[in-house]
């Protein structure tokens, strides 16, 4: 569990620096901190664990200048940078499996401690989705609840627009500071102004494929629910969907025609366990159903970085062998490693940390890993 605890203006320094160096993704960083006890310790041993873990080359630490002006950028463009640790961090982000450490904000923070529902959808919506869109955003809007989605062009795009005025949130796959689509340049200024974005990358970061379901897991993982408005089945509003069911978030779904593709996914959602919704006020009934105390967020338990103990060099030789033999391409749970190895999960996740600084081994959702082909 992770909870909030104050750092010094060094350490969130030192926290940008680990996050955005080579091979570092959050788990891996927290991992970092709970071994070392700081971000700041983390950065002095990293080198020293990719080695281990069989770089061929020095693993690329984000520099200290590179940091200080990421910060100073963020700041000219009115924005600020916000750490996992942080009161304004949103509560329920950071009881996912990987927070991002930090994010940039662009606008009011404070929505970010409001409840919130997600929204997504098809970016070729229909004309009757981007209507029910609007009446869904508009009227939960109006309970006190924000809306969360992706400003991406049809549905995010009317749930944004319908929640201005009661309170949005945009979460971006670029840095925030980048527009994307280009067509809503205007609505990014809005929200801007208006509510809130926040972005996982750089400044300056254009967004990729890849990003889009690092962005995905941040919508499912700061709300209390995901609504699925149109989505097709090969849809990354789907993959929002999954990643709420995981965080243990409600999945809601509006029915559609089975002569429109467009709502194909959203129907195999609603077979698959989704919630099926009509109106506002059955979402909101449901809601209410779901929490004894509506709304109520988790505990927040203060974070305990501990320094852990060195684990020699002759224990963490011999057990490396034995793991290597059980990875591959394919993701294999780290807990069935640890079973079937019989090694302590100390020594096993130390050797799998050397191996992703090192570049040799990718994290996946869902506690996996596999080797880089």
């Amino acid at each position: 569990m992770r909870g909030q605890q104050n750092i010094s203006n060094e350490e969130r320094l030192s926290w940008l620096q680990l996050i955005r160096s080579e091979n570092v993704g959050p788990v891996t960083f927290y991992h970092l901190l709970q071994k070392f006890g700081s971000a700041q310790k983390a950065l002095q041993k990293v080198p020293e664990l990719a080695k281990r873990g069989g770089a061929k080359r020095p693993i690329q630490i984000f520099s200290r200048s590179s940091a200080l002006h990421e910060l100073e950028r963020l700041e000219e463009i009115g924005g600020r940078l916000v750490a996992s640790c942080d009161p304004e961090y949103p509560p329920l982000l950071r009881e996912i499996h990987d927070p991002p450490p930090v994010i940039s904000i662009l606008g009011h923070p404070s929505l970010l401690q409001r409840r919130s529902l997600g929204i997504v959808g098809s970016r070729n919506a229909s004309a009757a989705a981007i209507r029910l869109t609007r009446q869904f955003a508009e009227e939960i809007g109006k309970k006190g609840i924000s809306i969360t989605s992706g400003l991406a062009r049809g549905i995010d795009a009317a749930a944004h627009i319908a929640s201005l005025e009661t309170g949005t949130v945009g979460v971006v796959g670029g840095g925030v500071d980048v527009i994307y689509p280009q067509e809503n340049k205007d609505l990014h200024h809005e929200i801007a102004a208006r509510g809130c974005i926040i972005a996982e990358q750089p400044l300056g970061t254009q967004p990729q494929a890849r990003h889009f379901p690092r962005r995905n897991r941040i919508i499912s993982g700061i709300s209390l629910g995901i609504l699925v408005m149109e989505a097709t089945p090969k849809s990354g509003s789907l993959i929002t969907a999954r990643m709420a069911a995981e965080h243990g978030r409600e999945v809601f779904a509006i029915p559609g025609s089975p002569l429109d593709p467009r709502a194909r996914g959203t129907n195999n959602l609603i077979r698959q366990g989704a919630m099926l919704v009509e109106t506002p006020a059955e979402l909101l009934e449901s809601l209410n159903q779901l929490f004894s105390q509506p709304f109520r967020e988790p505990e927040q338990p203060e974070l305990n970085f501990g320094i852990q103990p060195d684990i020699p060099e002759q224990e963490l030789e011999s057990a490396r062998p034995h793991i290597m033999s059980l990875l591959s391409p394919v993701a294999v749970e780290i807990d069935e490693i640890i079973r079937l190895t019989g090694i302590a999960p100390a020594l096993v996740m130390t050797i799998l940390l050397e191996l992703e600084l090192a570049g040799r081994v990718e994290r996946h959702f869902g506690n996996r890993v596999s080797l880089v082909s």
